[in-house]
C-alpha cells in the first residue's frame, strides 16, 4: 500500500492533477518497496529558495528537494519515506528552456525526487548512471521519452 500525500501551496492552472502526481510517485516505488508513505509539496520560489539555502547552502531556487525520513527500526508497520518539495515556477521555466512538455518534466521531477527518498543518488558518475537509468525506465513505462536524450541534461 502506498500513501502519497499532496500539498499544494501554490495555485496555478498548469499544475498536474493530484492523481497524476500520485501515479508518478507510485511508479517509482513499485518493485522497490511494498508499502510507503510520502509527501509531495508544491511550492513557490520563495519557499524552495529558503529550503535550498537552509539545507544545501545554495542561495537560489531549485526544481526539487528530497527530505528522507530516518525511521527508527522498531517502526515497521508502514515505511515513512519522507517529503519531496517541488517548485512549480522552476518546473515551468525548465520545461520551456529544455523544450519539454510540462507534464513530462513534472513526471521526471516527481520520479527523481521519489528515487532520492529510496536512497538513489547522483553525486558520483556511477551513481548518476544508475539513477538516470532507473528514471528513464520508469518514465518509459509511463509513456514519456528519455529526458536526457531530448536535452542532454545532466544532474
Amino acid at each position: 500500500m502506498y500513501d502519497v500525500i499532496v500539498q499544494r501551496v501554490v495555485a496555478a492552472k498548469s499544475l498536474p492533477s493530484v492523481i497524476k502526481l500520485k501515479r508518478w510517485a507510485i511508479a517509482a516505488l513499485t518493485e522497490k518497496i511494498d508499502s510507503a508513505e510520502m509527501t509531495i509539496r508544491i511550492v513557490d520560489k520563495s519557499e524552495i529558495t529558503d529550503l535550498n539555502s537552509t539545507y544545501r547552502h545554495k542561495h537560489k531556487p531549485t526544481n526539487v528537494l528530497s527530505f528522507p525520513f530516518d525511521m527508527p527500526d522498531e517502526c515497521d508497520e508502514i515505511r515513512m519515506l519522507g517529503d519531496i518539495v517541488i517548485c512549480a515556477d522552476v518546473i515551468q521555466e525548465e520545461a520551456q528552456a529544455q523544450q519539454k512538455t510540462l507534464e513530462a518534466h513534472w513526471a521526471h521531477m516527481v520520479i527523481h525526487g521519489t528515487l532520492h527518498l529510496l536512497g538513489y543518488d547522483h553525486e558520483r558518475n556511477e551513481d548518476a548512471e544508475i539513477m538516470e537509468s532507473e528514471e528513464i525506465k520508469i518514465l518509459h513505462q509511463l509513456g514519456f521519452a528519455n529526458p536526457y536524450l531530448e536535452t542532454g541534461e545532466q544532474k
